[in-house]
């Protein structure tokens, strides 16, 4: 939509032609102590973030208690408890063996995070006219094909998951999760540009 166009044409002046977005799936949490139904259920319990002032506010918010880690280090970390679990979509959390050591894993969602495909400006700006418009055609024609291959793949995941008998957590009230991040979007999202921004996509239906 016109909101996504404003945002890959940002990254032209840093470089990049933003051509397109694809599903990077949700992010959810997964821990080896108990099913998470709530925020309350997160309180003082360390989950690994991505070295990130977002995520680490994210989690802080939550009650919960960060912890950036490499994400080589997360099965060794909740397999002896310096950590108790951490957050990712289906395919990361089956593929990375992630699934044997956390035996619960809760759908609630809280960041979908989309892929951009971006090309090198410079590249681009040696193109002509005519391939420049074939080359941003091919990177929207390839959307739906993405969408389907990760919905095949998530698919996947969720079964070799659920087979191996992980409790899955997928009636939650999200309510609770959203009013957490008011304080998150207020700290980020800190400038009229910005805040702009995110009352727009949030009014997006």
């Amino acid at each position: 939509g016109p909101i996504g166009d404003e945002i890959l044409a940002a990254f032209e002046p840093h470089g990049f032609v933003g051509l397109a977005y694809f599903d990077g799936g949700s992010r959810s949490f997964y821990n080896k102590q108990k099913p998470i139904t709530s925020v309350d259920d997160l309180k003082g319990m360390k989950i690994r973030v991505m070295q990130s002032d977002v995520f680490v506010d994210m989690m802080t918010a939550l009650g919960a208690n960060a912890t950036p880690m490499p994400y080589g280090e997360v099965y060794s970390g909740i397999q002896t408890g310096v950590i108790d679990g951490a957050e990712n979509n289906w395919p990361s959390f089956e593929s990375s063996g992630h699934y044997e050591v956390a035996g619960y894993y809760t759908l609630n969602q809280h960041l979908i995070v989309p892929e951009v495909l971006v090309m090198s400006k410079a590249s681009y700006d040696k193109l002509s006219a005519e391939d420049q418009a074939l080359v941003k055609q091919a990177a929207k024609d390839s959307i739906p094909v993405n969408r389907e291959l990760w919905a095949a793949r998530e698919k996947v995941s969720e079964e070799k998951v659920r087979a191996a008998g992980v409790e899955v957590i997928s009636d939650i009230d999200k309510t609770p999760f959203i009013e957490a991040m008011v304080p998150v979007y207020e700290k980020h999202a800190n400038t009229p540009k910005l805040q702009d921004l995110v009352q727009r996509i949030q009014a997006t239906e």
